[in-house]
């Protein structure tokens, strides 16, 4: 039973001002796993005045000293990496592949890509008389969520780190534990007391509190896009920059080629990795018309190949992270089946065999419109919806056809093909072949919110801009 009572405050552990405290559940079993304790708006507002202060100090700090703390700090996360695997492992019920994989993998990553935009980081240019210099925002509230909760934290906090704010983090209190191993690799690395603190808590109570209070100079969320419209209005009355990745309803076109059928199987398989808890997952493949029964044959092939059982199963893929979005996916399964969709593979009710856990059968529907349900809503689960077309321009009509812009994915052999589609569509990244960069820069569209992250990108979100008129005086004419 794991027991998260104090939060992590100007270099110290701390017990809440006012003593509380929250049960987290293991979606494996049903079980109550652990529990953390439960902040306030005071506890919100003893940290902001800790970081407040330490930003005095960090905001000077010289682009060496941020290196020389990024590479402690990488020092110390390796040394805990079996200890972070664990914790996303029973926290959110990801299998031990996934965990001590991708999940610890890419908050490393982010590491790694922040110290390399850091070396060589203009901060400083000159433009005619006029210097140019883009200085750290302030003290930033992070507000992260539960399905990828190292990969969340770790494109927030270390690019605040590196470009000299200090900060307040708030990680979802459905996925808490692996926050807790990572605030432990920050004190060990001996970040500065006030630069990073940590406080638990729900959305009402510290979440309302980052996004309200005076002090803060900038919130940076992750989260569903209700969530993020009300940290917006939130933070509005005090005009703090607000920077939001939020949902997706991301298409995944797959062309007309020699590769159709590798780029279905691959477009089915990617859904159901993390269980379809991805915001940027390739939810709504578009096929031609004229393949939908062979696109129904291989989804249906590549489905039957996937595990879903014990996160301790290698080959398999867990549970989603609690009850709440069980519930949620099992409506909106039921949904599509009501709105006519064909139901390929999986549907309602949990796996054979299983039956505790929030396990949910991977899923495919096929001959989708994309006026129903499942292909406007966000399911965030492994269920795959496989819509229709004519030719590429209906099928970049469909694509584009959503409230949503955080990826988008084109499919074939055809690389001029799929470059000329790529570029159509309207998302903030757009993999062809399901490229991946993590020096890309990512964020979103439309009500997928606003803002970058990842690599050099995800520095300017938390920089202010500077003009310094007159620093060099042009030379008078002889």
């Amino acid at each position: 039973m794991r027991e998260y009572l104090k939060f992590y405050i100007d270099g110290q552990w701390v017990d809440p001002i006012e003593p509380a405290s929250l049960d987290v559940d293991n979606p494996t079993t049903e079980v109550v796993s652990g529990k953390i304790a439960l902040g306030t708006a005071a506890d919100v507002d003893r940290a902001v005045k800790a970081a407040r202060k330490a930003f005095g100090t960090w905001s000077q700090s010289t682009r060496d000293e941020r290196l020389e703390l990024l590479q402690a700090i990488m020092a110390e996360y390796q040394k805990r990496a079996g200890d972070l695997a664990d914790a996303v492992n029973e926290e959110m019920g990801a299998p031990a592949s996934l965990a001590a994989g991708p999940q610890v993998a890419l908050g490393l990553g982010h590491l790694s890509t922040a110290m390399e935009a850091l070396k060589n980081f203009e901060f400083e240019e000159q433009h005619g008389s006029t210097l140019v210099v883009k200085e750290p925002i302030g003290v930033c509230g992070l507000i992260t969520p539960w399905n990828w909760p190292i990969n969340q934290i770790a494109c927030k906090v270390f690019p605040a780190l590196a470009t000299g704010c200090t900060m307040v983090l708030k990680p979802s209190e459905v996925a808490p534990y692996s926050a807790q191993i990572f605030t432990e690799v920050m004190d060990a690395a001996g970040v500065p007391a006030g630069v990073y603190n940590l406080v638990y808590g729900d959305g009402p109570g510290v979440g309302v509190a980052l996004a309200t209070h005076p002090d803060i100079d900038m919130v940076s969320f992750t989260g569903s896009t209700r969530a993020g419209i009300e940290v917006a209005r939130n933070a509005a009355p005090t005009v703090k920059r607000v920077t939001q990745e939020l949902g997706g309803k991301s298409p995944n076109i797959v062309l007309d080629d020699a590769d159709f059928a590798k780029s279905v199987a691959a477009g089915t398989s990617v859904m159901m990795v993390n269980s379809g808890q991805s915001c940027n997952a390739p939810s709504r493949m578009l096929v031609p018309n004229s393949r939908m029964d062979e696109a129904i044959a291989i989804a249906r092939e590549t489905v039957a190949a996937v595990k879903v059982g014990d996160p301790a199963d290698a080959t398999a893929i867990g549970p989603v992270a609690s009850k709440a979005q069980f519930d949620k996916i099992q409506g909106l399964l039921q949904k599509g089946i009501d709105e006519g969709a064909t139901l390929v593979v999986g549907g309602p009710g949990r796996p054979d065999g299983l039956d505790s856990g929030y396990y949910v059968k991977p899923t495919v529907f096929a001959n989708v419109r994309n006026d129903m349900t499942i292909a406007r809503e966000e399911i965030f689960g492994p269920v795959l919806c496989i819509l229709g077309y004519d030719d590429l321009d209906q099928a970049l009509e469909i694509a584009n056809d959503t409230e949503y812009g955080l990826a988008g994915y084109v499919s074939g052999a055809d690389l001029d093909a799929a470059r000329a589609v790529a570029r159509r569509i309207r998302a903030g990244s757009v993999a062809i072949n399901h490229g991946f960069d993590m020096n890309a820069p990512f964020g979103g569209y439309k009500k997928s919110g606003n803002g970058r992250e990842w690599g050099q990108f995800g520095f300017d979100d938390y920089l202010e801009i500077k003009a310094a008129l007159g620093y060099t005086p042009a030379t008078a004419a002889g």
